[in-house]
Protein backbone atom coordinates (compact mmCIF):
# COMPACT_ATOMS: atom_id res chain seq x y z
CA UNK A 1 0.00 0.00 0.00
CA UNK A 2 3.21 2.16 0.83
CA UNK A 3 4.52 1.92 -2.63
CA UNK A 4 1.33 3.20 -4.38
CA UNK A 5 1.06 6.03 -1.53
CA UNK A 6 4.54 7.30 -2.37
CA UNK A 7 4.53 7.61 -6.41
CA UNK A 8 5.05 11.59 -7.44
CA UNK A 9 2.55 11.24 -10.39
CA UNK A 10 -0.86 9.87 -10.80
CA UNK A 11 -1.66 7.04 -13.16
CA UNK A 12 -5.06 7.83 -15.55
CA UNK A 13 -7.48 4.85 -16.65
CA UNK A 14 -9.18 5.71 -19.60
CA UNK A 15 -12.74 5.40 -20.11
CA UNK A 16 -13.83 3.13 -23.25
CA UNK A 17 -17.29 2.10 -24.59
CA UNK A 18 -17.19 -1.65 -26.80
CA UNK A 19 -18.10 -0.91 -30.21
CA UNK A 20 -20.50 -3.40 -30.11
CA UNK A 21 -22.54 -1.05 -27.59
CA UNK A 22 -23.63 0.78 -30.15
CA UNK A 23 -25.93 -2.29 -31.71
CA UNK A 24 -26.84 -3.08 -28.24
CA UNK A 25 -28.54 0.41 -28.03
CA UNK A 26 -30.49 0.25 -30.91
CA UNK A 27 -31.66 -3.00 -30.20
CA UNK A 28 -32.45 -2.47 -26.58
CA UNK A 29 -33.45 1.19 -26.30
CA UNK A 30 -36.83 1.16 -26.72
CA UNK A 31 -39.31 -2.15 -25.30
CA UNK A 32 -41.18 -1.91 -29.05
CA UNK A 33 -39.19 -1.85 -32.32
CA UNK A 34 -41.42 -0.15 -33.47
CA UNK A 35 -40.60 2.67 -32.38
CA UNK A 36 -38.15 3.89 -34.70
CA UNK A 37 -40.74 5.00 -36.83
CA UNK A 38 -41.71 7.79 -34.13
CA UNK A 39 -38.28 8.70 -33.28
CA UNK A 40 -37.78 9.30 -37.39
CA UNK A 41 -40.62 11.14 -38.16
CA UNK A 42 -40.07 13.11 -34.88
CA UNK A 43 -36.31 13.60 -36.55
CA UNK A 44 -38.36 15.02 -39.57
CA UNK A 45 -40.22 17.54 -37.52
CA UNK A 46 -37.08 18.77 -35.58
CA UNK A 47 -35.61 19.48 -39.36
CA UNK A 48 -38.99 21.72 -40.09
CA UNK A 49 -40.42 18.95 -42.35
CA UNK A 50 -44.27 19.81 -44.17
CA UNK A 51 -44.51 16.22 -45.57
CA UNK A 52 -43.26 12.84 -44.10
CA UNK A 53 -43.94 9.93 -46.50
CA UNK A 54 -43.66 6.17 -45.23
CA UNK A 55 -43.80 3.29 -47.65
CA UNK A 56 -43.51 0.18 -46.11
CA UNK A 57 -43.57 -3.09 -47.92
CA UNK A 58 -42.64 -7.07 -46.99
CA UNK A 59 -38.83 -6.68 -46.16
CA UNK A 60 -37.87 -2.30 -46.31
CA UNK A 61 -39.71 0.43 -45.19
CA UNK A 62 -38.75 3.82 -46.04
CA UNK A 63 -39.13 7.23 -44.62
CA UNK A 64 -38.91 10.66 -46.33
CA UNK A 65 -39.00 13.71 -45.26
CA UNK A 66 -38.70 17.82 -46.96
CA UNK A 67 -37.00 18.87 -44.34
CA UNK A 68 -33.79 21.11 -44.23
CA UNK A 69 -31.73 18.12 -44.78
CA UNK A 70 -28.00 17.96 -43.54
CA UNK A 71 -24.58 18.93 -44.84
CA UNK A 72 -21.38 17.05 -43.58
CA UNK A 73 -21.48 19.41 -40.57
CA UNK A 74 -25.26 17.88 -40.26
CA UNK A 75 -24.14 14.08 -40.69
CA UNK A 76 -21.49 14.56 -38.43
CA UNK A 77 -24.32 16.00 -35.54
CA UNK A 78 -26.50 13.06 -36.91
CA UNK A 79 -24.06 10.07 -35.76
CA UNK A 80 -22.93 12.30 -32.99
CA UNK A 81 -24.28 9.62 -30.15
CA UNK A 82 -25.17 11.68 -27.35
CA UNK A 83 -25.15 15.05 -29.39
CA UNK A 84 -26.51 17.98 -27.60
CA UNK A 85 -26.91 20.20 -30.56
CA UNK A 86 -30.79 20.38 -30.04
CA UNK A 87 -30.65 21.10 -26.74
CA UNK A 88 -28.19 23.85 -27.51
CA UNK A 89 -30.95 25.10 -30.00
CA UNK A 90 -34.49 24.04 -28.88
CA UNK A 91 -36.03 25.78 -31.73
CA UNK A 92 -35.89 25.08 -35.05
CA UNK A 93 -35.11 27.69 -37.68
CA UNK A 94 -37.92 27.99 -39.93
CA UNK A 95 -41.45 27.55 -37.62
CA UNK A 96 -39.77 27.95 -34.72
CA UNK A 97 -40.97 24.19 -33.31
CA UNK A 98 -39.95 23.29 -30.04
CA UNK A 99 -37.57 20.47 -31.02
CA UNK A 100 -38.26 17.04 -30.11
CA UNK A 101 -35.16 15.22 -29.97
CA UNK A 102 -32.78 15.42 -26.68
CA UNK A 103 -29.68 13.02 -26.92
CA UNK A 104 -29.17 11.81 -30.31
CA UNK A 105 -29.52 8.25 -29.95
CA UNK A 106 -32.83 7.99 -31.49
CA UNK A 107 -32.28 7.00 -34.67
CA UNK A 108 -30.46 3.84 -33.67
CA UNK A 109 -33.92 2.71 -32.87
CA UNK A 110 -33.72 1.43 -36.49
CA UNK A 111 -31.03 -1.22 -35.42
CA UNK A 112 -34.06 -2.68 -33.58
CA UNK A 113 -35.71 -3.75 -36.63
CA UNK A 114 -33.49 -4.25 -39.28
CA UNK A 115 -30.19 -5.17 -40.72
CA UNK A 116 -29.12 -2.19 -41.73
CA UNK A 117 -30.22 1.51 -42.94
CA UNK A 118 -29.19 4.16 -45.42
CA UNK A 119 -29.69 7.69 -44.86
CA UNK A 120 -29.84 10.05 -47.64
CA UNK A 121 -29.86 13.55 -47.61
CA UNK A 122 -29.74 16.95 -49.06
CA UNK A 123 -29.06 20.57 -48.75
CA UNK A 124 -28.88 22.30 -51.51
CA UNK A 125 -26.22 21.35 -53.68
CA UNK A 126 -24.99 19.09 -51.01
CA UNK A 127 -26.26 15.41 -51.53
CA UNK A 128 -24.77 12.15 -49.76
CA UNK A 129 -25.27 8.44 -48.76
CA UNK A 130 -24.33 6.77 -45.61
CA UNK A 131 -24.92 3.41 -44.61
CA UNK A 132 -25.01 1.51 -41.35
CA UNK A 133 -24.84 -2.13 -41.51
CA UNK A 134 -24.74 -4.04 -38.77
CA UNK A 135 -22.75 -7.30 -39.90
CA UNK A 136 -20.62 -4.75 -41.21
CA UNK A 137 -19.79 -3.01 -38.31
CA UNK A 138 -19.37 -5.78 -36.41
CA UNK A 139 -16.42 -7.59 -38.58
CA UNK A 140 -14.86 -3.61 -38.86
CA UNK A 141 -13.04 -4.17 -35.32
CA UNK A 142 -11.92 -0.85 -34.17
CA UNK A 143 -12.60 1.12 -37.51
CA UNK A 144 -15.28 3.40 -36.03
CA UNK A 145 -16.30 5.04 -38.99
CA UNK A 146 -19.17 4.40 -41.74
CA UNK A 147 -19.31 4.83 -45.79
CA UNK A 148 -19.98 7.78 -47.02
CA UNK A 149 -20.96 8.53 -50.48
CA UNK A 150 -21.55 11.74 -52.46
CA UNK A 151 -24.15 11.70 -55.26
CA UNK A 152 -24.50 14.48 -57.41
CA UNK A 153 -26.34 17.62 -56.78
CA UNK A 154 -29.49 16.47 -58.95
CA UNK A 155 -29.45 12.91 -57.67
CA UNK A 156 -32.89 14.12 -55.28
CA UNK A 157 -34.93 17.01 -56.36
CA UNK A 158 -35.87 19.35 -52.91
CA UNK A 159 -33.99 19.46 -49.24
CA UNK A 160 -34.35 17.04 -46.78
CA UNK A 161 -33.76 13.39 -45.80
CA UNK A 162 -34.81 9.89 -46.67
CA UNK A 163 -33.90 6.68 -44.13
CA UNK A 164 -34.21 3.51 -45.75
CA UNK A 165 -34.43 0.23 -43.66
CA UNK A 166 -33.69 -2.72 -45.56
CA UNK A 167 -33.92 -6.41 -44.29
CA UNK A 168 -36.56 -6.18 -41.70
CA UNK A 169 -37.23 -8.52 -39.06
CA UNK A 170 -40.49 -8.87 -39.13
CA UNK A 171 -43.34 -6.86 -40.92
CA UNK A 172 -44.77 -3.93 -39.51
CA UNK A 173 -48.22 -3.38 -40.59
CA UNK A 174 -49.58 -0.01 -41.98
CA UNK A 175 -52.45 0.27 -39.40
CA UNK A 176 -49.81 -0.21 -36.25
CA UNK A 177 -47.48 2.10 -37.26
CA UNK A 178 -50.57 4.70 -38.12
CA UNK A 179 -51.31 4.02 -34.84
CA UNK A 180 -47.93 4.83 -33.10
CA UNK A 181 -47.61 8.22 -34.79
CA UNK A 182 -50.62 9.35 -33.91
CA UNK A 183 -49.67 8.76 -30.04
CA UNK A 184 -46.13 9.44 -30.83
CA UNK A 185 -45.75 12.30 -32.92
CA UNK A 186 -46.64 15.84 -33.18
CA UNK A 187 -49.45 15.79 -36.20
CA UNK A 188 -51.63 18.00 -34.41
CA UNK A 189 -48.96 21.04 -35.44
CA UNK A 190 -49.61 23.56 -38.13
CA UNK A 191 -47.64 22.67 -41.69
CA UNK A 192 -47.12 19.14 -40.63
CA UNK A 193 -48.56 16.15 -42.20
CA UNK A 194 -47.50 12.29 -42.09
CA UNK A 195 -48.51 10.01 -45.13
CA UNK A 196 -48.34 6.13 -44.98
CA UNK A 197 -48.91 4.53 -48.23
CA UNK A 198 -50.44 7.27 -49.64
CA UNK A 199 -52.56 7.41 -46.78
CA UNK A 200 -52.83 10.75 -44.91
CA UNK A 201 -52.66 9.76 -40.89
CA UNK A 202 -55.22 11.86 -38.92
CA UNK A 203 -55.31 12.38 -35.17
CA UNK A 204 -58.12 10.50 -33.46
CA UNK A 205 -61.35 12.18 -32.84
CA UNK A 206 -63.21 11.82 -29.73
CA UNK A 207 -66.55 12.92 -28.65
CA UNK A 208 -68.10 13.61 -25.48
CA UNK A 209 -68.60 15.81 -22.75
CA UNK A 210 -65.31 17.62 -22.75
CA UNK A 211 -63.04 19.19 -19.66
CA UNK A 212 -60.87 21.68 -20.55
CA UNK A 213 -58.01 22.87 -18.13
CA UNK A 214 -54.76 25.13 -17.59
CA UNK A 215 -52.89 25.11 -14.42
CA UNK A 216 -49.55 27.08 -13.77
CA UNK A 217 -46.83 25.67 -12.18
CA UNK A 218 -43.16 27.19 -10.78
CA UNK A 219 -41.74 25.11 -13.95
CA UNK A 220 -44.70 26.13 -16.64
CA UNK A 221 -48.24 25.27 -17.50
CA UNK A 222 -50.49 22.20 -17.42
CA UNK A 223 -52.52 22.32 -20.25
CA UNK A 224 -55.03 19.87 -22.02
CA UNK A 225 -58.06 18.30 -21.76
CA UNK A 226 -60.57 15.68 -20.37
CA UNK A 227 -63.18 13.59 -22.45
CA UNK A 228 -66.16 11.82 -20.66
CA UNK A 229 -67.11 9.27 -23.22
CA UNK A 230 -70.71 7.84 -23.55
CA UNK A 231 -71.47 4.95 -21.84
CA UNK A 232 -71.53 3.05 -25.24
CA UNK A 233 -68.47 4.28 -26.60
CA UNK A 234 -66.50 3.27 -23.42
CA UNK A 235 -63.89 1.20 -24.05
CA UNK A 236 -60.95 -0.96 -21.86
CA UNK A 237 -58.56 0.08 -24.99
CA UNK A 238 -55.72 2.53 -24.56
CA UNK A 239 -57.45 2.94 -20.62
CA UNK A 240 -55.98 6.28 -19.49
CA UNK A 241 -55.00 10.04 -20.33
CA UNK A 242 -52.31 10.64 -22.54
CA UNK A 243 -49.38 12.62 -21.27
CA UNK A 244 -47.48 14.62 -23.99
CA UNK A 245 -44.28 16.55 -23.84
CA UNK A 246 -43.96 18.97 -26.89
CA UNK A 247 -47.05 17.37 -28.46
CA UNK A 248 -45.41 13.67 -28.13
CA UNK A 249 -47.33 11.14 -25.30
CA UNK A 250 -44.93 9.95 -23.50
CA UNK A 251 -47.08 7.41 -21.61
CA UNK A 252 -50.62 6.85 -20.29
CA UNK A 253 -51.93 7.57 -16.28
CA UNK A 254 -54.99 6.56 -15.10
CA UNK A 255 -54.54 9.20 -12.14
CA UNK A 256 -56.04 6.69 -9.50
CA UNK A 257 -59.08 6.22 -11.67
CA UNK A 258 -58.26 2.32 -11.09
CA UNK A 259 -60.18 2.65 -7.67
CA UNK A 260 -63.31 4.22 -9.83
CA UNK A 261 -64.46 0.57 -11.15
CA UNK A 262 -65.68 0.59 -14.64
CA UNK A 263 -66.77 3.82 -15.07
CA UNK A 264 -62.77 4.59 -15.64
CA UNK A 265 -63.83 3.01 -19.09
CA UNK A 266 -65.53 6.40 -20.30
CA UNK A 267 -62.16 9.00 -19.21
CA UNK A 268 -60.15 9.65 -21.86
CA UNK A 269 -58.11 12.61 -22.66
CA UNK A 270 -54.26 14.68 -22.83
CA UNK A 271 -52.03 16.53 -20.66
CA UNK A 272 -49.76 18.86 -21.74
CA UNK A 273 -47.02 19.56 -19.66
CA UNK A 274 -43.50 20.38 -21.82
CA UNK A 275 -41.55 21.14 -18.57
CA UNK A 276 -41.10 17.46 -17.36
CA UNK A 277 -37.82 15.64 -17.31
CA UNK A 278 -38.27 12.33 -19.53
CA UNK A 279 -35.97 8.81 -19.72
CA UNK A 280 -34.46 8.53 -22.48
CA UNK A 281 -36.25 5.77 -23.98
CA UNK A 282 -39.23 8.38 -23.99
CA UNK A 283 -41.27 5.83 -22.05
CA UNK A 284 -41.55 7.33 -18.90
CA UNK A 285 -40.48 10.12 -16.27
CA UNK A 286 -37.76 11.08 -13.64
CA UNK A 287 -40.88 10.83 -11.07
CA UNK A 288 -38.51 12.17 -7.96
CA UNK A 289 -37.76 15.14 -9.44
CA UNK A 290 -39.78 18.28 -8.08
CA UNK A 291 -41.26 18.69 -11.67
CA UNK A 292 -42.54 15.47 -11.96
CA UNK A 293 -43.71 15.85 -8.62
CA UNK A 294 -45.60 19.39 -8.69
CA UNK A 295 -47.64 18.13 -11.81
CA UNK A 296 -48.97 15.06 -10.01
CA UNK A 297 -50.62 17.60 -7.37
CA UNK A 298 -51.69 19.58 -10.67
CA UNK A 299 -53.43 16.05 -12.29
CA UNK A 300 -55.19 15.65 -8.39
CA UNK A 301 -57.10 18.27 -8.53
CA UNK A 302 -57.76 17.79 -11.73
CA UNK A 303 -59.27 14.51 -12.00
CA UNK A 304 -60.99 15.58 -8.70
CA UNK A 305 -63.31 17.85 -10.83
CA UNK A 306 -63.61 15.07 -13.56
CA UNK A 307 -64.69 12.54 -10.87
CA UNK A 308 -67.53 14.96 -9.72
CA UNK A 309 -68.65 15.69 -13.55
CA UNK A 310 -68.54 11.88 -14.23
CA UNK A 311 -70.65 11.19 -11.04
CA UNK A 312 -73.01 14.04 -12.09
CA UNK A 313 -73.45 12.96 -15.65
CA UNK A 314 -74.12 9.05 -14.50
CA UNK A 315 -76.54 10.63 -11.94
CA UNK A 316 -78.38 12.68 -14.83
CA UNK A 317 -78.87 9.81 -17.01
CA UNK A 318 -79.80 7.48 -14.40
CA UNK A 319 -82.28 10.17 -13.32
CA UNK A 320 -83.92 10.53 -16.60
CA UNK A 321 -84.37 6.69 -16.54
CA UNK A 322 -86.00 6.71 -13.31
CA UNK A 323 -88.10 9.21 -14.25
CA UNK A 324 -89.14 7.35 -17.17
CA UNK A 325 -90.01 3.88 -14.95
CA UNK A 326 -92.00 6.08 -12.06
CA UNK A 327 -94.02 7.91 -14.80
CA UNK A 328 -94.91 4.56 -16.17
CA UNK A 329 -95.87 2.91 -12.89
CA UNK A 330 -97.67 5.80 -11.61
CA UNK A 331 -99.90 5.71 -14.75
CA UNK A 332 -100.57 1.87 -14.62
CA UNK A 333 -101.54 2.94 -10.66
CA UNK A 334 -103.97 5.01 -11.82
CA UNK A 335 -105.60 2.24 -14.34
CA UNK A 336 -105.63 0.01 -11.20
CA UNK A 337 -107.03 2.95 -9.07
CA UNK A 338 -109.80 3.63 -11.29
CA UNK A 339 -111.10 0.29 -11.74
CA UNK A 340 -110.73 -0.47 -7.60
CA UNK A 341 -111.83 2.71 -6.57
CA UNK A 342 -112.78 1.04 -2.97
CA UNK A 343 -109.24 -0.37 -2.87
CA UNK A 344 -108.29 3.93 -2.96
CA UNK A 345 -107.44 5.08 0.26
CA UNK A 346 -108.33 8.60 -1.22
CA UNK A 347 -112.28 7.82 -1.75
CA UNK A 348 -114.13 6.99 -4.93
CA UNK A 349 -113.40 9.11 -8.31
CA UNK A 350 -117.00 11.99 -8.56
CA UNK A 351 -119.61 10.84 -9.57
CA UNK A 352 -120.49 11.70 -13.70
CA UNK A 353 -116.37 12.61 -13.91
CA UNK A 354 -114.83 11.13 -16.63
CA UNK A 355 -111.30 9.51 -16.39
CA UNK A 356 -108.77 11.16 -18.81
CA UNK A 357 -106.55 8.71 -21.05
CA UNK A 358 -103.24 7.83 -19.64
CA UNK A 359 -101.36 8.38 -22.75
CA UNK A 360 -102.05 12.00 -22.16
CA UNK A 361 -102.22 12.27 -18.47
CA UNK A 362 -101.70 16.28 -17.63
CA UNK A 363 -97.73 16.06 -16.57
CA UNK A 364 -96.60 18.91 -14.57
CA UNK A 365 -92.75 19.27 -15.01
CA UNK A 366 -91.09 21.16 -12.60
CA UNK A 367 -87.47 22.22 -12.10
CA UNK A 368 -86.12 23.45 -8.92
CA UNK A 369 -82.39 23.44 -7.90
CA UNK A 370 -81.76 20.04 -9.62
CA UNK A 371 -84.66 18.00 -8.31
CA UNK A 372 -86.94 16.62 -11.01
CA UNK A 373 -90.90 17.42 -10.34
CA UNK A 374 -93.76 15.78 -12.35
CA UNK A 375 -97.57 15.80 -11.38
CA UNK A 376 -99.62 12.89 -12.76
CA UNK A 377 -103.55 14.25 -12.29
CA UNK A 378 -106.52 11.99 -11.75
CA UNK A 379 -109.70 13.60 -12.85
CA UNK A 380 -110.77 16.17 -10.64
CA UNK A 381 -114.34 17.77 -9.32
CA UNK A 382 -115.90 19.99 -11.82
CA UNK A 383 -114.34 23.58 -10.78
CA UNK A 384 -116.04 24.72 -7.75
CA UNK A 385 -114.67 26.64 -4.64
CA UNK A 386 -110.47 25.74 -4.23
CA UNK A 387 -109.75 24.59 -1.02
CA UNK A 388 -105.68 25.35 -0.18
CA UNK A 389 -104.24 21.92 -0.78
CA UNK A 390 -101.59 20.72 1.98
CA UNK A 391 -98.32 20.21 0.42
CA UNK A 392 -97.07 16.82 1.29
CA UNK A 393 -93.70 16.94 3.78
CA UNK A 394 -90.46 16.64 1.71
CA UNK A 395 -87.33 16.25 3.55
CA UNK A 396 -83.88 15.11 3.58
CA UNK A 397 -83.85 14.95 -0.35
CA UNK A 398 -80.37 15.29 -2.87
CA UNK A 399 -80.53 17.66 -5.76
CA UNK A 400 -80.69 14.28 -7.51
CA UNK A 401 -84.57 13.00 -6.58
CA UNK A 402 -87.00 12.14 -8.37
CA UNK A 403 -90.38 13.66 -7.75
CA UNK A 404 -93.89 12.61 -9.11
CA UNK A 405 -97.27 13.11 -7.79
CA UNK A 406 -100.44 11.01 -7.98
CA UNK A 407 -103.61 12.49 -7.83
CA UNK A 408 -106.45 11.02 -7.36
CA UNK A 409 -109.75 13.57 -6.87
CA UNK A 410 -108.62 16.48 -4.35
CA UNK A 411 -105.79 14.44 -2.61
CA UNK A 412 -103.00 12.20 -3.59
CA UNK A 413 -99.69 10.99 -2.57
CA UNK A 414 -95.94 12.40 -3.44
CA UNK A 415 -93.65 9.83 -4.95
CA UNK A 416 -89.45 10.77 -4.00
CA UNK A 417 -86.95 8.37 -5.38
CA UNK A 418 -83.90 9.35 -3.55
CA UNK A 419 -80.82 8.17 -2.04
CA UNK A 420 -81.15 6.95 1.42
CA UNK A 421 -77.91 4.53 1.71
CA UNK A 422 -77.86 0.91 1.44
CA UNK A 423 -78.90 0.15 5.01
CA UNK A 424 -81.62 2.44 4.55
CA UNK A 425 -84.95 1.02 4.62
CA UNK A 426 -86.58 -0.05 0.63
CA UNK A 427 -89.53 2.22 0.90
CA UNK A 428 -91.53 4.17 3.77
CA UNK A 429 -93.90 6.62 4.20
CA UNK A 430 -94.14 9.93 5.78
CA UNK A 431 -97.81 11.25 5.89
CA UNK A 432 -98.67 11.86 1.97
CA UNK A 433 -95.32 11.28 0.65
CA UNK A 434 -93.94 8.41 -0.44
CA UNK A 435 -89.84 7.46 -0.30
CA UNK A 436 -88.03 4.84 -2.52
CA UNK A 437 -84.55 4.41 -2.16
CA UNK A 438 -82.47 4.08 -5.21
CA UNK A 439 -79.27 3.42 -2.88
CA UNK A 440 -81.06 -0.30 -1.82
CA UNK A 441 -79.46 -3.52 -3.05
CA UNK A 442 -83.00 -4.81 -4.53
CA UNK A 443 -83.75 -0.94 -5.93
CA UNK A 444 -80.67 -1.67 -7.85
CA UNK A 445 -80.72 -4.98 -9.19
CA UNK A 446 -84.33 -4.90 -10.08
CA UNK A 447 -83.36 -1.41 -12.05
CA UNK A 448 -81.13 -2.95 -14.35
CA UNK A 449 -83.87 -3.79 -16.47
CA UNK A 450 -86.75 -1.66 -17.60
CA UNK A 451 -89.61 -3.79 -17.34
CA UNK A 452 -88.44 -5.03 -13.73
CA UNK A 453 -87.68 -1.24 -12.93
CA UNK A 454 -91.26 -0.34 -13.08
CA UNK A 455 -93.03 -3.22 -11.84
CA UNK A 456 -90.77 -2.76 -8.42
CA UNK A 457 -91.71 0.88 -8.40
CA UNK A 458 -95.04 -0.13 -8.74
CA UNK A 459 -94.89 -3.03 -6.28
CA UNK A 460 -93.43 -0.43 -3.92
CA UNK A 461 -95.92 2.32 -4.19
CA UNK A 462 -98.95 0.08 -4.08
CA UNK A 463 -97.93 -1.35 -0.59
CA UNK A 464 -97.91 1.41 0.71
CA UNK A 465 -100.95 2.95 -0.97
CA UNK A 466 -102.52 -0.15 0.40
CA UNK A 467 -101.50 0.46 4.30
CA UNK A 468 -102.80 3.98 3.91
CA UNK A 469 -106.24 2.31 3.39
CA UNK A 470 -105.90 0.43 6.72
CA UNK A 471 -102.52 0.40 8.38
CA UNK A 472 -104.02 -1.71 10.97
CA UNK A 473 -104.79 -5.28 8.70
CA UNK A 474 -101.35 -5.57 6.64
CA UNK A 475 -103.04 -9.26 5.39
CA UNK A 476 -105.98 -7.28 4.05
CA UNK A 477 -103.11 -4.73 2.67
CA UNK A 478 -101.15 -7.32 1.18
CA UNK A 479 -104.58 -8.52 -1.01
CA UNK A 480 -104.91 -5.04 -2.00
CA UNK A 481 -101.66 -4.43 -2.87
CA UNK A 482 -102.01 -8.21 -4.77
CA UNK A 483 -105.40 -6.85 -6.37
CA UNK A 484 -104.18 -3.57 -7.68
CA UNK A 485 -100.70 -5.30 -8.85
CA UNK A 486 -102.86 -7.13 -11.46
CA UNK A 487 -104.76 -4.40 -12.63
CA UNK A 488 -101.99 -2.24 -13.15
CA UNK A 489 -100.24 -4.81 -15.40
CA UNK A 490 -102.94 -6.83 -17.34
CA UNK A 491 -103.79 -5.64 -20.26
CA UNK A 492 -107.84 -5.99 -20.77
CA UNK A 493 -109.39 -6.44 -24.15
Amino acid sequence: MLKYAMQSFPEFIPVTIDKSHIITIGERLYAESIEFVRELVNNAYDADATLVEIVASEDTIEIRDNGSGMDMEGLGQYFNIGSQQKLCSPKSSIYNRDRIGQFGIGKFASLSACKRFEVITKRDDFVARVIFDKEQWEKAGDVWQLPLELLSADFRKQNGTTVILIGLDRKFKPEDIEAKIIEGTPIKAPHFRVRINNHTVTPRSLSGHKIPFLEGTSFGPVSGEIIILSETASTTEDLGVEIKVKQVTVRRELFGMETWGKTMARVRGEVNADFLPITSDRTGFIKDSNEYQEFLKIMEKVMENVKTSLQRLTLKKEGKKVSRALKEALQRIYKALAVNPDLSPFGALPIGDEIKGMGSAADIAKEKEGTQAEEIKMAEKPKAEKKRKKKPKVKRLTPNAIIKRIKFGETGVSCVVDSFGEDGPEVFSEETTIYLNRDHPLYKRESAKVDTHTLNLARLITQEIALMKDPRNPRQAFERQSKLLKDAFIERA
